[in-house]
């Protein structure tokens, strides 16, 4: 009987060893983390600009070229487009204004929307807090607040909520153009 459980457990733990084993040999060899920690923000982006020399010509951005936030990040405007929630067929829309630290959402087929406050942003995403202010979840409506991460896709903006309800995580996402005229 011992030597029978013996057997069992020695198949057992090889069967579950080897696919293991094999998929870590697919891996490439892990790199060493890159040198020492650097500044944030870098050197260059503590030191405020020269000032402009007298007589030397101003300098234009491109025609038809908008201003980049600061970090380099765009996304002043309104938006709009549809998106969907994860574990979800049916697609709604969302319409998002962004100006400075601020935004508004309406999700218009769920008749609710919210007030944005930007929290952060890096080179490549702003985040920003939902708090609903027309048809919130708690007062009968369908919309939890959340939180939004958007990111400029080329002339488009990616969108992401993420937001619990009742102890569950839901996401939704989608990719949205600008409104014209903005």
């Amino acid at each position: 009987m011992n030597q029978a459980l013996r057997n069992w457990a020695v198949a057992s733990i090889a069967a579950v060893a080897v696919p293991i084993v094999a998929a870590a040999q697919q891996l490439p060899p892990a790199q060493p983390f890159p040198g020492p920690a650097q500044p944030f923000p870098p050197p260059a982006a503590q030191q405020p600009p020269p000032a402009a020399q007298p007589g030397a010509p101003a300098q234009r951005a491109a025609p038809g070229a908008r201003p980049a936030a600061a970090g380099g990040l765009n996304v002043a405007g309104t938006w709009s487009g549809p998106v969907s929630q994860v574990g979800s067929q049916t697609k709604y829309s969302v319409v998002i204004t962004l100006a400075g630290t601020t935004g508004e959402t309406d999700y218009p087929e769920l008749n609710c929307g919210g007030k944005l406050t930007r929290m952060g942003a890096s080179r490549s995403y702003a985040f920003y807090i939902e708090v609903i202010t027309r048809g919130q979840r708690d007062k009968g409506g369908r919309c939890p607040n959340g939180s939004i991460t958007v990111a400029r896709v080329g002339d488009n903006l990616g969108w992401e909520w993420f937001g619990s309800v009742d102890g569950e995580v839901f996401v939704a996402y989608g990719t949205l153009a600008r409104k014209p005229g903005q």
